[in-house]
């Protein structure tokens, strides 16, 4: 037990800190509640979109297997590299119960016949097509990023804040009390003392009252 002051004001003190700490708590549990319910929202966002990126996956890697297999390989490559380019996103951000996330520009990157750099009369069919299922599969993969970022900054928060109710709950709470209780035992084993002795000066003015009544009833 720390150097406790064990008067009146210092248990009021002690009891104000229990009451403000309880409220603080609560306050938390009710902060953890309100990510938990949002990070089982955000995970079966999460959980459809990886579904769906994997049979969009899979259509693509189908459909540029279909490709290699049937067209002309140096068309193939040349159209490749005629829609590689780079990737510029306008990343801005939110908040969810005060925990800050990425919030990505919703923009399209699949393209029209006319935005892809190749010649769409040296191309077949089934390029185009494969080409339009991975840049489908890139529109998905920059959306689930988003999604997935905000997934993990929430899930720590929610320990961060399960952390500080624990602490508040096992650790500061109980050592307020501890110490409260403390100082109302002190104070009343300081009554009682204080009671007994008023009630042993007591007895002795008694005593003495009688000895000068009965000295002067002799006199």
């Amino acid at each position: 037990m720390e150097q406790i002051n064990p008067t009146r004001m210092e248990l009021i003190k002690k009891n104000a800190q229990i009451k403000l700490a309880e409220q603080g708590r609560d306050l938390l549990r009710e902060k953890m509640d309100a990510l938990i319910r949002e990070f089982f929202h955000i995970m079966e966002t999460v959980s459809m979109s990886r579904d769906q990126l994997e049979k969009l996956s899979n259509a693509a890697q189908h459909s540029l297997l279909i490709a290699m297999a049937i067209d002309d390989p140096v068309t193939l490559k040349s159209a490749s590299f005629a829609t590689r380019q780079g990737i510029t996103l306008d990343i801005k951000g939110k908040n969810i119960m005060g925990v800050p996330v990425p919030i990505i520009e919703k923009r399209r990157f699949v393209k029209s016949l006319f935005e892809r750099g190749y010649s769409i009369l040296g191309v077949s069919g089934r390029i185009d097509e494969t080409a339009e299922k991975f840049e489908a599969e890139l529109d998905l993969i920059i959306s689930l990023a988003e999604t997935e970022t905000a997934l993990r900054r929430v899930g720590n928060e929610i320990q961060m804040t399960r952390r500080r109710v624990n602490a508040l709950e096992q650790i500061l709470i109980p050592e307020l009390r501890r110490q409260a209780k403390y100082i109302e035992i002190t104070i009343d084993e300081r009554d009682r003392e204080d009671l007994y002795r008023l009630k042993k000066v007591k007895k002795i003015i008694e005593r003495k009252k009688k000895k000068t009544e009965t000295a002067g009833s002799y006199a």
